[in-house]
């Protein structure tokens, strides 16, 4: 068939033909953002879920919704290496100036402007990976103390007064928020905390992996009354069809019943699984109907696809022990694990390991379902790592 029409979008972050399995989930956030902008009760919502799942999509699709209802956003991914307010501060400037259009809330955006100007100042030193340029003056003594926690809380409520103004809410989209340093989560949190007793509409849409609920915690014993935690994770049966047959459907083709088995079985319905199935599906397939074979022949096709993309860039990240730590998981199964079952695959005690383990945390690579468990945060990356390291050698 004409590769050109196929309908298939698997890539990181790209908007799948069909977002199918989520309306729930959408329309919990929509109501809790309406919420927010009239002042009433609600909670921030951190959406966690594995590798494939979607979250970076959703994120931005609920984004755009809320942008489209009047609701003001910052979106911004967290990744590795950079503080909190160097990847907030170039974002609050746009949405601020974006405010301060408003004629009812452009004194009270100024306002705001001069106190990110401040907090930059004030943080500089501190967070030497700030880089953004303000053309206002700092208002003494607004944000401006150097104490992140103190001053992201006055900087966010002064943020949320000018949104109030404007009849609007601020809404905080952060992907990838695990990521973010454990003392800086600890300020955003306080911040969002003081926001939500002021009844200033500021409010946060997170994504990330699952170890950030239990990261929240840590970093505030309240964290869990301040955010409803939904979990991401494969989607449904009927979901998992519709995301595949809809978008096929468009384009004037069908796929036949066992196939379409074949291909939820092979990908355990995760939604980046199911884009790239159904991409190779399509190539393989030379005219409509798809079928069986061609699912058969597209396995080979995608497999090797998500060994050199998804699964192959996030192996090229580790060291020798963390690859060897990571085949062990391997040969245990899809996980959890307990540790002491790794460490007897790798024939080492439980605390030489600990490192190594925390170093895969840190990476994002797995997380702890529980004490001592260990999983894998790439859905189906046990299988990888028994294709790339086949053989006995990494147990020497």
């Amino acid at each position: 068939m004409d590769p050109i029409r196929n309908p298939y979008a698997p890539g990181a972050g790209t908007p799948p033909p069909e977002l199918a399995g989520r309306d729930e989930l959408r329309e919990t956030v929509r109501v809790a953002l309406a919420r927010v902008r009239l002042a009433r009760p609600a909670k921030s919502v951190l959406m966690v879920g594995l590798r494939g799942v979607g979250k970076t999509v959703l994120l931005d699709r609920i984004r755009e919704e809320a942008e489209a209802a009047g609701i003001h956003t910052l979106f911004v991914e967290a990744p590795e290496n950079r503080s909190l307010p160097a990847i907030l501060a170039p974002r609050l400037r746009q949405a601020l100036l974006k405010l301060s259009r408003h004629e009812r809330a452009r004194d009270v955006a100024q306002r705001a402007l001069r106190g990110l100007a401040g907090f930059v100042n004030a943080l500089k030193m501190k967070y030497q990976d700030i880089e953004v340029s303000l053309d206002v003056d700092p208002e003494p003594g607004l944000a401006d103390n150097g104490d992140l926690e103190q001053d992201l809380t006055e900087l966010l409520l002064s943020a949320g007064t000018a949104a109030k103004e404007a009849g609007t809410a601020l809404s905080l989209f952060v992907d990838e928020l695990q990521y973010v340093e454990e003392d800086e989560l600890a300020a955003l949190i306080t911040a969002l905390h003081r926001a939500a007793q002021r009844q200033s509409p500021v409010t946060l849409v997170g994504a990330g992996l699952p170890q950030l609920r239990a990261r929240t915690g840590r970093a505030k014993s309240y964290a869990e009354r301040l955010f409803d935690f939904p979990r991401v994770g494969p989607l449904a049966q009927e979901a998992a069809r519709r995301a595949i047959e809809k978008p096929a459907q468009t384009e004037g083709v069908t796929i036949a019943g066992d196939a379409l088995d074949r291909i939820l079985a092979q990908t355990r319905c995760y939604p980046y699984f199911l884009q790239e199935w159904g991409k190779h599906a399509w190539d393989a397939a030379e005219a409509s109907p798809i079928e069986i074979g061609d699912v058969e022949r597209a396995s080979e096709t995608a497999t090797a696809a998500l060994d050199e993309s998804f699964f192959g860039v996030r192996f090229d990240r580790l060291t020798p022990s963390e690859r060897r730590y990571l085949r062990a998981m391997a040969e245990l199964g899809s996980g959890p694990h307990r540790s002491g079952d790794i460490a007897r695959i790798m024939d080492r005690q439980v605390t030489s390991l600990g490192p190594t383990r925390s170093q895969l945390i840190a990476k994002g690579m797995v997380w702890s379902p529980s004490h001592g468990d260990t999983d894998f945060t790439v859905p189906l990356f046990h299988q990888f790592m028994r294709r790339v390291m086949p053989d006995d050698d990494w147990r020497l």
